[in-house]
This record gives C-alpha cells, sequence and structure tokens, in this order.
C-alpha cells in the first residue's frame, strides 16, 4: 500500500479541513443536500454532541505501541474498522464519486456499501470494488423488481445485503428544499450562477453526464428523471416488515445485515430472524428528527444482543477518534459516509484514498494514546 507523503496529511490532516474545502467546491444545491438532516435538524447536531461527550482515559506506561487495524468481521478479513457506508444520489455531490470510493475501498481492504440510490449501477461498481463490495437495498414493494436487484449484485460481487429499515417514507428534508433541489433539477438563475462558480464540479459533471438513478432507471418505462424519482418515492419502501425481512432471508445467500435499527427489541428480533449483523443508525439524523442519538443507544443494543450477532455503527461519524469511541461502547465496525463526500469533493480523485490515509492515521495514533495495540483493546478501555 502506497501510503501519501506527509505533506499532503499536513495540509488537510482531519475531516473538519476536507469539509472546508469540499464546502469552497461543491455547488450550493449539492452541499445543502450532503450537509441536512430532517425537521429542525436537532438530530444532526444531537449525533454529534452526544460524541463529543464520550470521555476515554488513556493507560500509558504500555511500551513501545504498534496499533493493528485489522479487523475479522464476517467472515472476511478487513485492513481497518471502519468502511465506506451507502449515499444515495452520490454522483450530484461529485460526479464520479462512487468510482473513486469503490477504488480506494479495494486499496485499503475496508467494505464500500453501494446504495440501490446511488448515480452508478452493480455492473459499473462491482468489478472495480472486489471482494470488498457490500449492497444496500431500499426495500422494493415488487418480488420481481427485488430479485433481480438481488441477482444483479450478487453477479457482480456484492457479497454481503444491507437493507435499510429506517425509510419507510422520505423525509422532510427542508433545507433541499429551500435550496431547490428537484429530479429533475430546474435551471433557475440561481443554480446558473452556482454552476458557473463552481467550475471543478462543473466540468467534471459535464464529463460524466447529469446525475442519475441508473440502478433504477431499468424498471420504469420511462427514462425522465421525473419518472424516475417519482417510481423511487411510489416503489422503493413503504411495506418493509419481519415478515418481508423473513423473506430476503430465505432469498439472499450471502451475509444479510439489517440497517437503522434504535431500539434493542428490534435488534433482538434480527438475531432471532437470521440477520448475520445490524447496523445501529438513526440515519444520519436525515429521517426523524426526535430519534435518539444513535451512539446513545449503542451499549444498551450491544448488551441485548449478547454477542449472538455482529454489531455494527454509522451515524455521526466524523474522525478516527470517533471511530475509536464507538468500538469502545461495543461496535464491531464503524461506517462512514460525509465524512468520505467531503474528501472526494475536496480532492477529486485523490480523495477517496486521502480520507482513508486520514483515518488511518488519527486511529493509530490516538490507539498509542490510549496504550491499544489491537481493536479488541479498544472494547476494553472503558472497563
Amino acid at each position: 500500500m502506497q501510503n501519501y507523503p506527509s505533506e499532503y496529511l499536513e495540509k488537510y490532516p482531519a475531516s473538519i479541513d476536507l469539509e472546508k474545502r469540499a464546502k469552497s467546491r461543491m455547488p450550493h444545491l449539492s452541499w445543502e443536500y450532503l450537509q441536512c438532516g430532517t425537521g429542525d435538524e436537532h438530530a444532526l447536531s444531537r449525533n454529534r454532541h452526544a460524541f463529543k461527550d464520550i470521555i476515554l482515559t488513556p493507560r500509558p506506561m504500555q511500551g513501545a505501541v504498534v496499533p493493528d487495524l485489522s479487523v475479522e468481521l464476517l467472515g472476511q478479513r478487513y485492513g481497518a474498522p471502519f468502511g465506506i457506508a451507502p449515499v444515495g444520489l452520490t454522483g450530484l455531490m461529485w460526479p464520479r464519486a462512487e468510482h473513486i470510493l469503490a477504488q480506494a475501498a479495494a486499496r485499503y481492504s475496508i467494505p464500500y456499501c453501494l446504495s440501490t440510490v446511488a448515480t452508478e449501477t452493480p455492473e459499473t461498481i462491482g468489478p472495480l470494488v472486489g471482494n470488498m463490495g457490500w449492497f444496500q437495498l431500499y426495500p422494493p414493494k415488487e418480488k420481481a423488481i427485488r430479485a433481480d436487484i438481488l441477482s444483479r449484485a450478487k453477479n457482480n460481487g456484492f457479497h454481503t445485503l444491507v437493507v435499510t429499515a429506517d425509510v419507510p417514507v422520505p423525509s422532510r428534508r427542508e433545507r433541499t428544499k429551500r435550496a431547490g433541489l428537484r429530479m429533475p433539477h430546474r435551471m433557475t438563475p440561481r443554480m446558473i450562477f452556482d454552476i458557473f462558480t463552481h467550475p471543478s464540479w462543473t466540468f467534471a459533471t459535464l464529463r460524466n453526464g447529469s446525475p442519475r438513478l441508473k440502478t433504477i432507471e431499468k424498471y420504469t418505462d420511462a427514462r425522465s428523471k421525473a419518472a424516475v424519482a417519482e417510481y423511487v418515492n411510489s416503489n422503493l419502501g413503504g411495506t418493509f416488515s419481519w415478515d418481508y425481512f423473513k423473506e430476503l432471508r430465505d432469498e439472499w445467500t450471502g451475509t444479510l445485515i439489517l440497517k437503522g435499527l434504535t431500539h434493542p427489541a428490534d435488534a433482538e428480533t434480527a438475531v432471532e430472524l437470521g440477520a448475520d449483523g445490524i447496523i445501529v443508525s438513526n440515519h444520519g439524523g436525515r429521517q426523524f428528527d426526535a430519534i435518539p442519538a444513535a451512539i446513545s443507544v449503542l451499549p444498551e443494543i450491544v448488551r441485548s444482543v449478547k454477542g449472538k450477532t455482529h454489531v455494527l455503527f454509522d451515524s455521526g461519524i466524523r474522525s478516527g477518534l470517533d471511530i475509536i469511541k464507538a468500538i469502545s461502547l461495543g461496535a464491531d465496525f464503524v461506517f462512514l459516509g460525509r465524512t468520505f463526500i467531503y474528501g472526494v469533493a475536496a480532492l477529486g480523485k485523490q480523495g477517496g484514498a486521502h480520507t482513508c490515509e486520514m483515518l488511518i492515521d488519527e486511529l493509530k495514533n490516538c490507539m498509542i494514546q490510549l496504550g491499544c495495540t489491537g481493536i479488541d483493546d479498544l472494547k476494553k478501555i472503558r472497563e
């Protein structure tokens, strides 16, 4: 693995630095879509504030500490305890973001989870991500559509299916409405000005084409963006239930993970029905504004499943230290969404790899500070 020169990490050493540069390079509409929560966005801020209150006590005097970040998860070895979370409409935020992130995942041996509503297809991304490919499913109402999507994912190397539970209907995202996000986009004077004042994004978009929900286009006769968006709103989600999950468990022969749980009883039911793992998540604060901070419910859910399944985590993670905090509270693995998009928007083709380097560098530094040599040690630091 080729490391970036130290001066590169010195220039953009943390998520906040990538975030600042990304904001300067992304059009207003794309930035607002990435940043927004739902309603008054209390859940969004609750996620971040909850992390600030987690305190870890170092145990020095351990001699020379050489951290090992590798971890065994679901029968596969990964190079670090984090992966790239599924993000919808990825290409709206930066063109070819899926390509960049898939290649980074393959290079660093971490999972990349492709969303059903990303702007690239399993057929395109599967060969790039290799055996690091996970696929996220928004449950279709029609069984034939579900079977076809699952077949496309499996046939293109995606071995782990992540089904999202916490989007029964699209949420009210007030900030993106005010920013003017529509499918299809409307060329308002504001948007034209925005495009001209962000030339890097604009030229990259012209080369790659306007972002489209390419995986879903196959299932609607019309090819207009409005028709595809309407299809997504009316045919994905709204009927997900435990019976539906049991059907998925029978249909999908690979690893099956249920994402979007915040209640211990739901985690216990998922275990009973054969989930190989669960992801404790509140969808990054983007679905329901009164929901608890995801990190605040993690310890109770870990206790409730009693080691019977893998407990993964996302929502609110921005840094290597955040990853450590989640693991210290019982998470087996952690996913990041916004941070990786910041990296790609800030640095283009180098953004995925640089974000990995940044997180790895901080993870190692914090582990040395804490006196931990491996991921298992991080789970014991609060004992």
